[in-house]
């Protein structure tokens, strides 16, 4: 049966849905690549509108005025549909303009909810036995860089959303169990589920068209309310002229919206059918948190109220600066709905497209980009892949607003917060000011950057989108995030915690792939703005960060989480200076990548020869205190265990080794690089410092013993270690029994699983267990864990070096793999098999099975054609099965790069 409120809906044979042949041949290939160029070049503002509206703003630092700084109790999930947000807003499968100041999202109730679905849930960081986690299911499934064509597909159960059911489970169950998913609710079974699909297809920079369809999967006919929802971001709260300002929502004569913004200008909101038009305001209601019981309304969860409590009272017909469209629909089984509306600037006609033109327009457009990024990728099931981690990575833009000045010392027409702000949670980071799109790990787990994420987010979408990748690494060394002492901030919940330092290595693998696409034009503006500011973070590191002056690096937990016996950013009462093998790695390859940066730099122009040189040195430095830290005898390299590890300083002048083997000591594999006699040749002043270094300097010359005799192709190599210890931490790496999955390297060595690290000193007692899941430490919340799963930007890492390695080594440099398999072979060799490994995650395996969703139910039917894929912060190092955040398309995003190396050597 048709909905009596929409028009009839285009069967799947229907001419308009199934295209022509003629409408097929007339396709723009490069329709996309060209709305790239023209937002590149400024003509044409295509990014003015994309998914940049958050999936969770409250439980955000930046929305937390509590004295005890518990952002996650300040602003809850239930407390989200009535109060209004401070810096931003958030709904399912949105959009909203750079500046968030008008928002376009869906609403959703099956009539049996005790709430209108307007946001996705989840679980806080108490509520889970591991931490947070949404408990939806939905799923990014196509995009494209300028937004022209977007899809997204949620998935809304008949019956009552099992909220409480799903709390009170993860809260019984300990951290040595699963988490408890939605889909073992039992919710979805029998299809009892509608799939909605939300996709937007952009006619003109500021004209979107938005087309919302809805399946019932289950065998009864089922109600379904659907309720496009428009909105201002509530910006006049909070300034003393903000009534002056404040924008205005209104039904027109023709029964359209009409939106007016004293900064966006005018637009219009046309739909069909006849649903009804409620109108409430974006504002907290005071009813409900203390304010006099006659405050008038009508509130933001107006929409709320009249749909689900039947409160007339709630909306208005009319005006306001928030409305929703209510469609009443019962579909049958197998039957589908679909409702069309047109979001356009200025007031001129705005038919919406209800045949569905311009959707497969631009569909076919988004074919033919990504048939082109994907050629040399045969087979569909890989170019699926690849389709579904881009369009994740897309829609995880989100527009990032948190002033911490103003955040510190309040509004002025909003109570003071309490003075402990000043002494707590970012109180140094006054100058951080952000209002930018910024690419996020997980737009609900993790609605903020973290600066070492979005390096890694910037490989792949440099394939996609160079521009957008350089301006996301530009933009962290601005002066409005970076901290003017030099640090480049963290991420919202700590500004000052230290992150990893691979910006500089991001940065020139982002030059690079832009480079091929350029035809071998390199953009040297780009390359010289960030390391001109990379040059102050990394003389923090070094005034900061090496706590004894014997370039041995501290950094603390350096986003590894639970990785360390202790929590390494805050060691026990007791505990010295922790000499973090990682933190020393890591300060080596940065040293190593701003060298090569400085290197390119001075083909162009001379005056960085010495800078190059400045680097080469600081590198020497940091590679003799790996081994001798300081001149007294002893290092981070285990000469017994042939492995590295952190070590303490203990209060009686011992130095106490901290014997884990995780991921930590396979981090100086990453300190690596190969010079090329032609560089050499064209930068000799660059090679006359060399010759002098290692002339003159003879215990440092010793580092690079081999220098003379060159490599393959008389290559010069840089690098942590030498072939003999090469061999004997990749003998651990490649041990099926140690680090070597099916699935990748662990982080953890599983030999710890039946051998636990233990350590007892000072009085106090510390155990690291192989995990090959989730946490079953509560360090950093438990929402992580680094004791023994996957991590694909690790991985990616360690595939880089071996490579790096072999273009020094070459063929003849071998190694078992797997170790104690008696078959040696070459490190580009190993490298293509590890990445083999990664990219079996998400293939199907003989039985038919990815990996990535281990032995969960899945509700179905899944598309045969292309099954709806989810891209895990990290895997389960036995299993594979996707773990942590079920979204974080970021790093893991880091497969579109791994499927194209694969696809250039296959074609070799």
């Amino acid at each position: 049966m048709t909905p009596s409120d929409l028009p009839p809906s285009p069967g799947p044979t229907d001419p308009a849905v199934a295209g022509d042949g003629a409408e097929a041949r007339e396709v723009d290939r490069w329709a996309e690549r060209r709305r790239i160029a023209e937002q590149s070049r400024g003509e044409r503002h295509w990014s003015l509108w994309g998914p940049y509206l958050s999936e969770r703003q409250w439980g955000t630092v930046r929305e937390d005025y509590s004295r005890d700084g518990e952002a996650w109790l300040f602003v809850t999930h239930d407390d989200a549909r009535s109060r209004a947000y401070r810096w931003g807003e958030d709904g399912i499968a949105g959009l909203c303009d750079d500046h968030g100041l008008m928002c376009l999202s869906l609403a959703l109730w099956n009539g049996r909810d005790h709430i209108l679905k307007e946001r996705l849930f989840g679980l806080t960081n108490a509520e889970g036995n591991h931490g947070e986690d949404v408990k939806e299911v939905y799923h990014y499934l196509d995009a494209v860089p300028s937004h022209a064509y977007l899809k997204q597909l949620y998935r809304y159960p008949h019956g009552a959303f099992p909220y409480e059911a799903l709390i009170e489970e993860n809260r019984r169950r300990g951290r040595s169990q699963p988490e408890y998913e939605i889909e073992e609710t039992g919710i979805f079974d029998d299809g009892r589920f509608f799939d909605v699909t939300v996709e937007y297809a952009k006619e003109d920079a500021e004209d979107i068209h938005m087309r919302v369809t809805a399946l019932n999967r289950g065998p009864e006919a089922a109600d379904l309310h659907l309720v496009p929802q428009l909105w201002f971001r509530n910006t006049w709260a909070w300034r003393p002229d903000g009534e002056a300002w404040k924008p205005r929502l209104s039904l027109r004569p023709d029964g359209s919206i009409a939106c007016e913004h004293p900064r966006l200008g005018s637009y219009q909101l046309c739909f069909d059918g006849a649903p009804a038009v409620l109108f409430c305001e974006n504002e907290t209601n005071r009813r409900r948190y203390g304010g006099p019981p006659d405050a008038p309304g009508p509130f933001k969860d107006g929409l709320h109220a009249a749909i689900v409590a039947g409160d007339a009272t709630a909306v208005r017909d009319d005006a306001g600066t928030r409305v929703g469209l209510h469609y009443r629909l019962r579909l049958g089984p197998g039957e589908s709905a679909v409702l069309c509306l047109r979001l356009v600037a200025g007031a001129r006609p705005c038919p919406v497209d209800r045949d569905g033109a311009l959707l497969r327009r631009r569909i076919a457009e988004a074919d033919a980009f990504y048939d082109a990024l994907t050629e040399g990728i045969d087979d569909a099931g890989s170019r699926a892949i690849y389709r579904q981690a881009a369009a994740g990575l897309i829609w995880s833009k989100q527009l990032y607003r948190y002033d911490v000045q103003t955040w510190l010392q309040g509004d002025p027409l909003q109570p003071a917060p309490p003075r402990e702000r000043l002494d707590g949670r970012n109180r140094t980071w006054r100058n951080f000011a952000s209002a930018d799109v910024l690419s996020m790990p997980d737009k609900w787990e993790y609605p903020w950057f973290a600066a070492w994420d979005l390096a890694f987010h910037c490989l792949p979408l440099a394939v996609l989108d160079p521009d957008f990748a350089k301006s996301q690494l530009l933009l962290l060394t601005r002066e409005w995030y970076m901290h003017p002492n030099g640090q480049l901030p963290a991420y919202e919940w700590e500004f000052g915690d230290t992150n990893p330092p691979v910006h500089a290595w991001a940065t020139f693998r982002v030059f690079e792939i832009d480079r091929a696409r350029r035809g071998g034009r390199g953009d040297l503006a780009f390359l010289e703005g960030v390391f001109h500011k990379l040059l102050i973070n990394f003389t923090w590191w070094v005034n900061r960060k090496d706590a004894t002056g014997r370039n041995v690096f501290q950094g603390g937990f350096l986003g590894l989480d639970n990785v360390g016996v202790f929590d390494r950013s805050r060691p026990p009462q007791g505990f010295g200076v922790v000499h973090q093998a990682d933190g020393t790695a890591w300060m080596a390859m940065y040293a190593l990548n701003m060298m090569r940066i400085a290197l390119e730099l001075a083909l162009h122009n001379d005056v960085y020869e010495s800078t190059a040189s400045k680097f080469f040195e600081h590198f020497l430095l940091i590679a003799e205190a790996m081994t001798d830290m300081g001149g007294e005898g002893f290092g981070l390299w285990d000469e017994e265990d042939q492995f590295y590890y952190d070590e303490v300083d203990m209060p009686d002048g011992r130095m106490l080794p901290l014997r884990v083997r995780s991921i930590v000591g396979l981090v100086p594999l990453f300190a690596v690089e190969v010079i090329d006699p032609e560089m050499l040749q064209r930068l000799p002043d660059f090679a006359r410092r060399l010759n002098w270094v290692l002339q003159n300097r003879p215990h440092l010359a010793q580092l690079v013993s081999r220098w003379s005799e060159g490599g393959i192709g008389d290559r010069k190599l840089l690098s942590l270690l030498r072939g003999h210890r090469v061999k004997a931490l990749l003998r651990r790496m490649l041990d099926e029994a140690e680090f070597l999955s099916p699935h990748g390297i662990r982080s953890l060595s599983k030999a710890h699983r039946d051998a636990p690290y233990s350590l007892d000193a000072l009085g106090a007692s510390f155990r690291v267990a192989y995990d090959p899941a989730d946490s079953t430490s509560n360090m950093f919340g438990g929402n992580s864990n680094w004791r023994g799963p996957v991590w694909m930007p690790m991985n990616y890492l360690i595939i880089e070096a071996l490579r790096r390695f072999h273009t020094y080594y070459g063929d003849d440099f071998l190694v078992e793999y797997p170790t104690g398999s008696g078959v040696e072979t070459n490190l580009s060799a190993i490298a293509d098999a590890l990445e083999d490994r990664l990219i079996a995650l998400f293939t199907r395996d003989a039985a038919g099975r990815r990996p990535i969703f281990g032995d969960r139910p899945r509700p179905g039917p899944a598309d045969p054609a292309q099954e709806e894929l989810l891209f895990h912060e990290f895997f389960d190092g036995d299993t594979g099965r996707g773990l942590g955040a079920s979204h974080q398309t970021g790093w893991t995003a880091l497969i579109l790069n791994l499927l194209h190396h694969r696809a250039r050597r296959e074609a070799e």
